[in-house]
This record gives structure tokens, C-alpha cells and sequence, in this order.
């Protein structure tokens, strides 16, 4: 895919992994339309990405509500046309015992995690369809893959975002969309701060840049191949 001129959408944009890949996106070239759930920090960011010369623009958006959505994937439209590249990364953590852990965490969880993934996607897919294709990329874990004491709720959820990326990819590739799955490990981010659990040693750990390098190359690579499922670990953890 080139991706100059190309229109990106990034959920969960402001900070952390997400603002690193709308920067990323914005200096190959492409338009870039980003939402978070706070506004001052969306407009914060989409004023950053235009200092860069980026061509941006972002609006406030609950991803796990149909109506905020809807509101977003209008805007999007209106702004850029049918995006190219949408990239699913708005994701929390609620990191508990499960005898602590409460219906309204593991709810929450499942909500921002999964349920945004069905919402985003069917909000965009079908312009896309229609527009030709694109890459859909799902931000994973390799807590998809693992289990770790505390995570219950978060491990559920990215295991079901890996479930959902490989039978969308089947679904879809017809139309010659792609679907990426990217599966970090721990990365240095304002979101391993808010862990309650043990926190890595964060100079051994990734940064945010190197997940979002992971995630333009996937979307570069020739159009006749598709990086279905990537994995990015710490070198020396």
C-alpha cells in the first residue's frame, strides 16, 4: 500500500502506542483522523500532528458506544472520504485477583477491548469495500497469546480481539482487505504506568515507535502479500 495520500483512521490516538502510530501514518504521508475519549486531548493532538505538517483531524468518541461510533465514522467520511487504513487501537487494562476483580471491570474491559473492534469495523468496512480495500489493524497482546496473574479480564479480551482479527481476515480478504493483528509486548507507555501490577524495568522494555514501526511496515508491504498476525518482544527483556 502506499501510503502517501492514503486516509488512516486511529482510535485511542492521544497518547501511548496510538499517538505513535497517527505521527508514524502522518510522515509517510497519509491524512490522518483520530479520536480518543477526552476532547482536549484530541484536539491537542490533531494541533501536534499539524505543527508536523500532518494533515489531520479528530473529534471526541467513546469507541465502545454505537452512537459515538456512528458520529465518528460521519465525520471521518466527511472529512477524507473512505479510509484506506483503520487502525483499531483504543484499549484499557483492569488488572485484579479475580475475587477482586468487579462485573463492571470485567464489563469495561470487554467493552473498550472487543466490543470496539465490531463497532469500528462495521462502521468502516463497508466504505472501504466499496472504495476498493485497505488494511484493518487490530492492536493485540502478547497477552493474546499468554496468560499472566491479575490479567483475567485483559487476556480474555485480547485473546477474543486475536479470534476476531483471524476470522474477519477470512471474511474480508476477498475484497481485497487486509487484516493485521499486531501483538506488542510490554510496552513503555503512560498505560504500563496506570498497571497496578508489577511494572517491567522500563529501559528493557519497548517504546511506543517501535510498535508503530511494526505497524507501517505491515501496511507497505506489496499488495499481492498480507502480514497477517505479528508479534514485537523486547530484545534483551
Amino acid at each position: 500500500m502506499e501510503l502517501s495520500g492514503a486516509v488512516a483512521v486511529v482510535t485511542g490516538a492521544t497518547e501511548g502506542i496510538g499517538r505513535a502510530i497517527a505521527f508514524q501514518l502522518g510522515g509517510a504521508g497519509a491524512k490522518l483522523v483520530i479520536c480518543a475519549r477526552t476532547e482536549p486531548n484530541v484536539r491537542a493532538t490533531v494541533q501536534g500532528l499539524r505543527d508536523a505538517r500532518i494533515d489531520a483531524a479528530g473529534m471526541a468518541c467513546d469507541v465502545s458506544d454505537p452512537a459515538g461510533v456512528d458520529a465518528f465514522a460521519a465525520f471521518a467520511t466527511k472529512q477524507y472520504g473512505a479510509p484506506q487504513v483503520l487502525v483499531n487501537n483504543a484499549g484499557i487494562g483492569r488488572f485484579k485477583p479475580l475475587g477482586e476483580l468487579s462485573l463492571e471491570d470485567w464489563d469495561v474491559t470487554m467493552a473498550v477491548n472487543v466490543r470496539s473492534l465490531f463497532l469500528m469495523t462495521r462502521a468502516f468496512v463497508a466504505g472501504m469495500t466499496q472504495a476498493g480495500g485497505g488494511t484493518i489493524v487490530n492492536i493485540a497482546s502478547l497477552a493474546g497469546r499468554n496468560g499472566f496473574e491479575g490479567g483475567t479480564a485483559y487476556c480474555a479480551s485480547k485473546h477474543a480481539v486475536l479470534g476476531f482479527s483471524k476470522a474477519l481476515m477470512l471474511e474480508v480478504r476477498k475484497h481485497n482487505i487486509r487484516v493485521v493483528a499486531v501483538c506488542p509486548g510490554s510496552v513503555a507507555t503512560p498505560f504500563m504506568d496506570k498497571q497496578s501490577r508489577e511494572r517491567p524495568n522500563r529501559d528493557r522494555v519497548l517504546a511506543a515507535a517501535d510498535v508503530a514501526h511494526v505497524v507501517v511496515s505491515s501496511l507497505t508491504v506489496s499488495d499481492r502479500a498480507m502480514v497477517s498476525e505479528l508479534d514485537i518482544r523486547p530484545t534483551n527483556p
